[in-house]
């Protein structure tokens, strides 16, 4: 993303040249289905109203299986051959973890209203998870952010805005958090702006093997030694929440959607994109190989990728739509919300993770292992 003053939340939703929605692909016999459909999705996705919402008007029973790491959904998949759920949210960088797997399957695109959502966000499906040319096996579902969360009554940043060596920061020390390979990225972030490691070198870590392991070893030896300033690990949204409200973290590296939806509850809780920049990401919709319900899946894609079904689930757990005009359907606090997130040319400044191949993630296990077990 370039960056541009004028940028804003609809701008980022809109992407360039808009389409004008069209006429619903559904039929109301395919919605009076019934059945139920198995999903397996981030933890904080579909809120109770959503699910309800859905359950009443199609009579399609929604049985939901929170997760909190794309590794979960991976490691399911692989040890049960891509059976037992019509629907997974795998994040947009990790389709070239997906495509030698074999274990999703192409969306028969006719029965998505794909108009819906915004172009940039229906391109990736399109360009990164097309396997084979057979298709698009993503859709884009929510967008959101990792950056930095803080209690606004016990720590305020230096600045204007907060920095990812905040949370591995002596004044911090023993009251932060922060997800294990995140953090350690944003530490790298953090250290190419002070002028510890050679600006780029986090991003060239995904070129080759070789480089990766000398900028992680870096890295990772700069991380072992502050480790003990760091309190809590989280895995997922709701360890996230608890640390900021039960746990004594004053400030952690998090995605958008759980400070936020604190924040809009009335604690005292702020989330802002860093000086590094925010990691940005998109979470999307696969159909599994194995998927059984698949009318029941289509039905449940129309009902996500409408405004104002989506404008209220973002109300709600506090992260971002892909859907065009969803914003018009989400409170003014969600708006203000968004609005002090990402203040200035923050959204000019955001860092798309990188598509992941195998050999990164297994060698970035191998460096998370040595900070978390030392």
């Amino acid at each position: 993303m370039t960056q541009d003053k004028k940028l804003s939340r609809r701008t980022v939703l809109k992407g360039a040249g808009a389409a004008t929605l069209a006429a619903p692909l559904y039929s109301k016999s395919a919605l009076a289905s019934s059945g139920e459909i198995n999903i397996m999705m981030w933890s904080d996705y579909l809120p109770p109203d959503f699910i309800s919402a859905f359950e009443s008007e199609t009579g399609i029973k929604i049985n939901y299986t929170g997760i909190g790491s794309n590794e979960e959904i991976i490691n399911k998949m692989k040890a049960t051959k891509g059976q037992g759920f019509d629907l997974i949210s795998p994040t947009n960088n990790r389709s070239l973890q997906w495509e030698p797997l074999e274990l999703i399957q192409p969306f028969d695109m006719a029965r998505v209203k794909i108009d819906a959502v915004n172009p940039a966000m229906a391109k990736i499906g399109t360009d990164a998870w097309n396997f084979g040319g057979n298709g698009s096996h993503w859709l884009p579902h929510i967008w959101g952010t990792e950056g930095i969360a803080y209690r606004t009554d016990l720590w305020l940043p230096a600045g204007d805005a907060p920095s990812y060596g905040d949370v591995w920061s002596e004044e911090n020390a023993g009251k932060t958090m922060g997800r294990a390979h995140s953090m350690m990225l944003g530490a790298g972030l953090f250290m190419e702006r002070s002028g510890e490691m050679e600006p780029g070198s986090i991003w060239s870590a995904y070129n080759d093997e070789e480089t990766m392991r000398k900028v992680w070893g870096q890295v990772t030896d700069w991380c072992v030694a502050r480790k003990d300033r760091i309190k809590l690990i989280w895995n997922d949204a709701d360890t996230q929440k608890n640390g900021l409200m039960n746990e004594g973290v004053v400030v952690g590296q998090t995605w958008d959607g759980p400070p936020l939806a604190l924040k809009a509850a009335g604690e005292p809780v702020h989330y802002q994109a860093p000086v590094e920049g925010a990691m940005a990401w998109v979470d999307g919709m696969s159909m599994p190989v194995g998927a059984a319900n698949i009318d029941q899946v289509y039905a449940f894609i129309e009902f996500a990728y409408r405004p104002e079904q989506a404008g209220h689930a973002i109300d709600s757990h506090g992260y971002n739509s892909p859907v065009l005009g969803a914003d018009a359907f989400a409170g003014d606090v969600y708006k203000k919300n968004f609005q002090e997130a990402y203040p200035g040319e923050s959204l000019g400044n955001l860092n798309p993770w990188p598509a992941e191949a195998p050999w990164y993630a297994d060698v970035r296990t191998e460096f998370v292992n040595k900070f978390t077990s030392a």
